[in-house]
């Protein structure tokens, strides 16, 4: 059983063998990778494809009008390059390049301490095992030698007293 080949496959059959050769010859003078050149020709003959109803018989105008579409793939192709970011060899470039500080976390550890300071010893305790130890309430209890409710509280008012601290500092409006 014979498969029909249709016209539009025989044309585009016939522009490959013709022009494959002109067409990654002209890709190759502006790309200078072969696999690249193959694949803009590729795409070359894709478009080509797309709009075969523009296409000539002529063979002289099929040559200029496919040369048109390739030039167009290849500053298409170009500008995409230029939009993406390039990968840097230069160790020292990578070396150079500004590396992220943590002057704000330093400043908010300074703020931070700085509030704790000005909290009772009893609520700044609570803080401390609480939020920086990571103790649960009954945890913090023990170590604190205080009720479980004591501990609540205090984180309560430990908490309500930091807001308040931050706001004189300007920290919080």
């Amino acid at each position: 059983m014979r498969r029909r080949v249709k016209p539009d496959e025989k044309l585009m059959t016939a522009l490959y063998t013709e022009h494959y050769g002109i067409l990654l010859n002209f890709i190759t003078r502006y790309v200078h990778d072969r696999h690249r050149a193959e694949d803009l020709v590729q795409e070359t003959l894709l478009r080509a494809w797309r709009h075969i109803d523009h296409l000539d018989r002529d063979p002289g105008r099929t040559r200029s009008y496919l040369l048109t579409i390739a030039r167009n793939v290849v500053t298409n192709s170009w500008r995409a390059e230029q939009r993406r970011p390039r990968l840097v060899a230069d160790d020292g470039a990578v070396e150079a390049a500004p590396v992220a500080d943590n002057v704000d976390q330093m400043v908010e550890g300074w703020l931070v301490a700085e509030a704790l300071e000005r909290l009772s010893d009893d609520h700044r305790a609570v803080v401390q095992a609480m939020y920086y130890d990571g103790r649960s309430v009954a945890d913090a209890a023990k170590q604190l030698s205080v009720p479980e409710g004591t501990v609540k509280s205090r984180a309560f008012y430990a908490v309500r007293a930091l807001r308040q601290v931050f706001e004189e500092m300007g920290v919080l409006r």
